[in-house]
């Protein structure tokens, strides 16, 4: 919004101090995080103050969980501060004409959407239960049906490389949108570039780093939707729902998140830089810079929202929230097409969702083979397994951020490491 009143300004008045500052992608980004982190700050105490002005707050079951019931009458729905404070820095210092821009904003308002009926339902009529699982996923099928047509039809989501690079990855000219262009490498050697449609993502680990779901799963370019839609269904609700479980101690889904924006954001300026992307041989995606802006909103909404949410929290973000930044995350890595990595970069997330599900999977066995139930954790998921062993809370929340600095580490690692 702001860049497209500076361009007004200098085409009526002409040049003055300080117009072209946002033309450049670093200050956009580094004023968006900024401005999301204080905005996060100073309208989270506001909001809260609301929250408890109207009594919305948490309902806490006795789960026999050290300083659980201390939480009860919590402020929840605290979500809110950060789908506020990602949107508006958006809006202020991104390209609203960029269809990854507008595609991430469209995946925020969703999920949250979808997050706040749950919360609302929840508080607003008393049921425990909030919207029922159907609807949720329902809701999440969406999103993923959205992202998925948007990579496969959108002529502005491509990927930009030589005939020959096309050529080796099976990649025909059909697929090529618009002219080639042709491109001075630092060398001197000018070579030809194109964009192309495709499905095309990055692989950690192998040499060649890339690869078309339509030769992995050997179908027709014409077909690779009936694999390519639901896989991204699935990672959409999948993480989603993962970001959600993880979200019971106070500062523990925020801050694994802020990490993962954090690791996003340099995937977002390597992947849509073409002199990095060419160096370490990786897809270079056009247009895809606008997500360096969206996820530092990410990154500074999440720290500053850990301003009131760190222990003791003064606020939950309730589904509202948890939802909302698994859908968003999701939605980041399908972009940049870096879904592969989300079992490394969102190794908490799917440590606390494996959790759970061998849980329940192990109780149900047993009970049919036994004709009891046992267990594998004291308590899932993972994090209260800790916490009914006596380990304080602050103690597994900083113990889990440090193993999520250590999967983002090892994230960026596979950038070189083949």
């Amino acid at each position: 919004m702001l860049i497209e009143l500076i361009d007004w300004l200098k085409a009526s008045f002409g040049d003055f101090p300080g117009a072209n500052l946002l033309d450049f992608l670093s200050v956009r980004a580094g004023v968006a995080i900024i401005t999301s982190l204080l905005l996060s700050m100073v309208t989270g105490g506001r909001i809260i103050r609301y929250l408890r002005r109207k009594q919305i707050g948490e309902s806490v079951r006795d789960l026999g969980l050290q300083g659980q019931l201390e939480k009860k009458g919590t402020p929840t729905m605290g979500g809110l501060i950060i789908l506020l404070a990602i949107l508006l820095p958006c809006l202020l210092f991104a390209r609203l004409d960029n269809v990854y821009l507008i595609t991430m904003l469209v995946a925020t308002v969703w999920m949250g959407a979808i997050g706040f009926i749950d919360d609302y339902l929840k508080i607003k009529h008393k049921n425990k239960d909030g919207l029922a699982g159907k609807f949720k996923v329902a809701g999440q099928i969406g999103l993923g049906l959205l992202i998925a047509l948007i990579m496969l039809f959108s002529e502005q989501i491509v990927v930009r490389m030589t005939p020959a690079e096309a050529e080796s990855v099976g990649i025909v000219d059909a697929q090529r949108v618009g002219e080639f262009t042709a491109v001075t490498l630092e060398n001197g050697t000018t070579v030809e570039r194109a964009n192309y449609q495709t499905t095309l993502t990055n692989v950690p680990f192998l040499k060649n780093g890339v690869m078309t779901y339509a030769d992995v799963f050997d179908i027709g370019r014409q077909l690779v939707w009936i694999i390519f839609v639901p896989l991204i269904i699935f990672i959409v609700t999948a993480v989603s729902n993962a970001a959600n479980l993880t979200d019971g101690l106070d500062g523990l889904a925020t801050g694994t998140s802020a990490i993962i924006a954090g690791t996003l954001a340099v995937f977002a300026y390597v992947g849509s830089n073409a002199i990095a992307a060419n160096y370490l041989g990786i897809l270079h995606l056009p247009g895809s810079q606008e997500l360096i802006v969206f996820s530092g909103c990410l990154l500074g909404a999440c720290l500053g929202f850990l301003w009131h949410n760190s222990f003791p929290a003064a606020v939950f973000m309730g589904d509202t929230g948890s939802l909302a930044l698994g859908g968003i995350i999701a939605a980041l890595a399908i972009l940049l097409r870096k879904e592969l990595l989300i079992p490394i970069l969102c190794g908490i997330f799917v440590i606390e969702n494996l959790s759970v599900m061998a849980q329940v999977g192990y109780f149900k066995y047993t009970r049919k083979k036994y004709g009891e139930g046992r267990r594998i954790l004291r308590m899932s998921p993972l994090h209260h397994h800790y916490q009914k062993g006596g380990m304080s809370e602050v103690k597994i929340v900083i113990r889990f951020w440090i193993i999520g600095i250590l999967l983002a580490v090892a994230t960026i690692l596979t950038l070189k490491i083949r």
